[in-house]
């Protein structure tokens, strides 16, 4: 192997230097505060678990995302986290076995086989909150501002969030019936919005020609508010939790439009459909090709740990986020310190530190560089005292 190649990175695997890692520490540290602030602790679960519990109830999608390795302790099989949401599942359940509402957030490093999309990172840092343990509307709202508010915290702008319902894909197919192998085909017509296939799927397979009519609508219930109303008059004597659904989405989207923020809804669209339970949603941003973020609620992920509990959440790659927020200067901010051995000088390095400030101390015979040491001032001793002053 050349020696150049040992400096080479894996396909989709990232450092973060200093310039961008100050900024995605600054952000991590102000969104966990934000979390705070709305009740949610902070956990931090571990990188690796056994597969049995780590993959418990999160789909096919997440077992395909994830590195195995084998234990040399037990000999079992491990997992590195692709998502940390089952880790803090099995910590409401098992752990910790709180009676009311259970609210935990999170910020870490999983690492996913392949990345979910073209220039993605197989190594992003997911930052979330997960509410367990209250099934309500009221719940879901909670979270959904609370992931609005991530998005204003991280200086994002010019968003819009994009609304789903899982239960009216859900209920309008306990309704027809139809075996794993024709659900999965009609679930990737939908996905696809296949509308001529899909019109022809539903004339060989849909008995029923008012539950053919629905399913041939969803693909088409996209687009702004004015979608609400659409599926009101086409779904009207769809099963009672369909149109539960639609008021649901229909509570969440006048809340969200007094905040001011654009909503796109799409009722066709079921990201995570075999996870989540309910209301789905995602941001994003003009002109970045995937979403900032997603969530939703996803009631049955507890029942793999022997304590079923509804729960909502979202997650965030922290890294996305600083690359979409209010772009932040790498201005100088130090205060350089040219090599000196008395001990006043000492304190005064010492006060300045304990005062929030960022000193950085000359060693003898240094070559200055200023710019590298991102230094703007300089701790000077004029006419016997200390002071600070200025670089130009």
């Amino acid at each position: 192997m050349a020696n150049v190649d040992r400096w080479l990175l894996p396909d989709g695997v990232d450092e973060v230097l200093p310039e961008q890692a100050q900024v995605v520490e600054f952000l991590r540290r102000k969104l966990l505060d934000l979390y705070h602030s709305w009740g949610y602790d902070l956990v931090i679960p571990p990188m690796i678990e056994f597969t049995e519990s780590l993959l418990s109830g999160s789909g096919k999608d997440l077992d395909l995302m994830t590195f195995r390795v084998t234990d040399q302790i037990s000999g079992r099989m491990m997992g590195i986290r692709a998502d940390i949401t089952p880790q803090t599942a099995r910590m409401d359940a098992h752990s910790l076995r709180r009676e009311g509402p259970n609210r935990l957030c999170y910020a870490g490093t999983v690492l996913h086989t392949k990345p979910r999309g073209p220039l993605q990172s197989r190594a992003p840092i997911s930052v979330g909150v997960e509410l367990f343990g209250e099934g309500s509307l009221a719940a879901d709202m909670e979270v959904i501002e609370l992931f609005l508010q991530t998005l204003n915290a991280s200086g994002v702008t010019e968003t819009y969030l994009d609304l789903g319902h899982v239960d009216i894909l859900r209920e309008l197919l306990v309704e027809a019936q139809l075996s794993n192998e024709l659900e999965s085909e009609l679930f990737e017509l939908l996905q696809r919005k296949a509308q001529s296939e899909l019109t022809d799927w539903i004339a060989d397979n849909i008995i029923d020609s008012y539950l053919g009519q629905c399913l041939s609508s969803l693909p088409k219930l996209a687009g702004g508010v004015g979608v609400l109303d659409q599926a009101k008059a086409l779904l009207e004597k769809a099963p009672k939790k369909v149109l539960d659904a639609i008021e649901q989405l229909e509570t969440v989207v006048n809340l969200v439009s007094q905040m001011g923020v654009r909503v796109h809804l799409d009722l066709g669209e079921m990201p995570g459909y075999h996870y989540h339970t309910g209301i789905v949603f995602a941001a994003y941003v003009q002109g970045y090709g995937k979403a900032l973020g997603n969530g939703g609620r996803y009631d049955s992920v507890g029942q793999a740990f022997g304590r079923s509990r509804p729960a909502t959440g979202f997650a965030f790659d922290l890294k996305s986020l600083v690359t979409q927020g209010r772009k932040v200067g790498d201005q100088p901010s130090g205060i350089f310190v040219p090599y000196c051995n008395d001990s006043e000088c000492a304190d005064q390095i010492k006060l300045l530190r304990e005062s929030g400030h960022r000193v950085v101390q000359g060693f003898e015979g240094q070559l200055e560089n200023i710019e590298e040491m991102k230094c703007n001032r300089e701790l000077i001793k004029l006419d016997g005292k200390y002071v600070i002053q200025d670089l130009s």
